[in-house]
């Protein structure tokens, strides 16, 4: 990945802020220096053609303004998201777990092109709140999912939004994972996206490296929203990008912050 942000200087920025005017967003003076004026004139084009705004130009803002990439400097791949900051992150994790599985999650999410620490540090915080113990996990039965006196997860046995539609789709297809994908219908989309048929075995869905498939491409779906939600700080936002609502939103908070505090 290459990227320009506020603070670059020379030929490779006076060629962005030419490539911004022709646009019609202008930074102000074409001064080859990225200052103020032009990360507002980014801003204004990323949010005019549906990209992430964070006044960064990497390769999508790139490409369609139509600057090269091969003019723009090179940036930071994978954040060095090592054992013992996960571990800070996840601080009721089993280390061996960590051990085990964060390797796995990191080669998932470079495969899909989530390398933005943003990202990383999402999908951390996210295996925290959803697992706690850095292993892909079961839903456990609680009032929410099972009715008094009924079987396991009958409360999900019609919820047409999670495309179930029979007496026992909601045990079936219960939260697994390291992501809790929940319902037939995230278990076909989801199955087909990764190339495992979740509907024929559901179990797979805890299998480590299905688990580690499975959040990247759900990751990936909420990619932009993530990103944007996080960009401004917006916790609560990112959280509901994710679980659909902000259960855990304080553990996904810390955690994050703690991440980022360790990364620098």
């Amino acid at each position: 990945m290459q990227t320009l942000k506020e603070g670059s200087k020379g030929e490779d920025v006076l060629s962005l802020q030419r490539k911004l005017a022709e646009k019609g967003f202008s930074p102000g003076a074409l001064d080859g220096d990225f200052g103020p004026g032009t990360e507002a004139a980014v801003l204004a084009f990323q949010q005019s053609e549906g990209l992430l705004a964070d006044g960064v130009v990497g390769p999508r803002t790139a490409a369609a303004l139509g600057v090269a990439e091969a003019d723009l400097p090179p940036a930071a791949g994978m954040p060095n998201m090592t054992v013992a900051i996960a571990s800070k992150m996840v601080p009721g994790a089993p280390l061996d777990n960590i051990k085990n599985n964060l390797p796995l999650v990191l080669e998932e999410l470079e495969r899909v092109d989530l390398t933005a620490q943003s990202m990383v540090l999402c999908a951390i915080a996210t295996i925290g709140v959803e697992t706690g113990r850095f292993a892909p996990i079961s839903e456990f039965i609680s009032r929410f999912n099972t009715s008094p006196g009924g079987q396991p997860f009958d409360l999900y046995d019609f919820r047409t939004g999670l495309g179930n539609g029979a007496r026992g789709d909601g045990a079936k297809y219960k939260g697994r994972g390291f992501i809790q994908l929940t319902g037939k219908a995230n278990y076909q989309h989801f199955g087909q996206q990764i190339g495992v048929d979740l509907i024929a075995d559901p179990e797979q869905a805890n299998e480590p490296r299905t688990a580690a498939k499975l959040l990247a491409a759900f990751l990936k779906r909420a990619e932009l929203r993530i990103k944007q939600a996080l960009a401004e700080g917006d916790f609560r936002d990112a959280r509901r990008a994710v679980n659909g609502g902000t259960f855990g939103l304080d553990q996904f908070t810390r955690s994050y912050q703690t991440g980022e505090r360790l990364l620098g």
